[in-house]
């Protein structure tokens, strides 16, 4: 009983310190992390429609869920020179993000989020990888090939597109909201620079934002990839 009452009196200090250390681990994840959660802690993920984030309960299926914010049709091309669409994600979960192949910055960091995600889901072919390249100029088919090999990237798997800067951007600010600076307004000429995930699901509504830097954050997503695949 003691010893109860002494867990009890020093457990925010132990969580403090669990949370602290996490946080200074490395970004990279492991299978005890992945097994911790195997499914959301509810049925149905929340949807989203605006760069607030705020989340919309609906069920799927439903004429408010059918009605509801979705991507649009885009048409990019991958490190293969293949032209992608939403035709390429018919019927398909997936996961995008925005970057830019000589950044020395967190673009890595992200890099090894997505090759996480690659080894968790690679005999799922239910579930795929977006990247977008902000800097279609200098990201041509041919950088992008070579940073897929370099990256390990799996062909028809990890898909990495370049295309129209405007279309890109758009898609990004306009149609992901894949940035979370609210009211500031951003034109062509404003870098598209984001850590962020999106989580969309196989009728193109966005189901998840996670920060693609952050173990734990990457961990959720993975099981909320898993909670779509039961809906």
């Amino acid at each position: 009983m003691k010893l109860l009452l002494e867990i009890k009196k020093y457990s925010p200090f132990l969580i403090l310190m669990l949370v602290l250390l996490g946080t200074s681990c490395k970004n990279e994840l492991k299978k005890e992390d992945i097994k911790t959660v195997e499914t959301s802690r509810v049925d149905h993920l929340p949807y989203y429609n605006d760069e607030s984030f705020t989340p919309n309960w609906l069920t799927p299926g439903s004429p408010e869920e059918k009605s509801f914010h979705k991507i649009p049709d885009f048409k990019l091309i991958n490190q293969l020179g293949d032209t992608i669409t939403q035709k390429t994600f018919e019927d398909k979960i997936y996961v995008t993000d925005f970057f830019f192949t000589i950044c020395p910055g967190i673009c890595p960091q992200l890099a090894e989020s997505m090759i996480q995600l690659q080894d968790e889901f690679k005999e799922d072919d239910d579930v795929l990888l977006l990247s977008h390249s902000v800097m279609p100029s200098t990201d041509t088919v041919e950088v992008l090939k070579e940073y897929a090999e370099t990256h390990g990237a799996k062909a028809n798997k990890w898909h990495l597109v370049t295309g129209d800067k405007k279309e890109i951007y758009s898609l990004g600010r306009d149609q992901y909201f894949v940035e979370n600076d609210l009211g500031v307004p951003k034109g062509i000429d404003d870098f598209l620079h984001t850590e962020n995930f999106l989580l969309i699901d196989k009728k193109k509504h966005i189901r998840g934002i996670y920060n693609g830097l952050n173990r734990a954050s990457i961990v959720q997503l993975i099981t909320d990839v898993k909670t779509l695949k039961t809906e």
